[in-house]
């Protein structure tokens, strides 16, 4: 029994970790890919939103939350006809994620 709790959460991370990837014609589109590389093989997607997040972090002195930063984050939609639109987050230039439209 325990090896198999210890089997189910080392396989946990991986699991969760794992992002979808898409067809562009011929190219395969994954998180792998630099923002340039994406739009190059798809094309601009469908739709984008862009938003500005605080970084925030714990003061240690006094155990406040205080900004440190700024993160842009971008979410691309490429709508696929019949298939699922897919969902690409981008934080400060960098594809974070590839999901399936819910």
């Amino acid at each position: 029994m325990k090896s198999l709790v210890l089997a189910a959460a080392l396989l946990l991370p991986v699991a969760a970790s794992a992002d979808e990837t898409f067809r562009c014609g011929k190219w395969i589109a994954s998180s792998a890919m630099t923002v340039a590389e994406l739009t190059d093989k798809c094309g601009e997607p469908t739709s984008r939103e862009s938003r500005t997040e605080d970084v925030m972090t714990r003061n240690n002195n006094v155990g406040l939350m205080m900004k440190v930063g700024e993160t842009t984050v971008e979410t691309w939609t490429y709508e696929r006809g019949a298939n699922p639109a897919m969902v690409v987050i981008i934080v400060d230039g960098q594809i974070k994620s590839i999901d399936r439209q819910k």
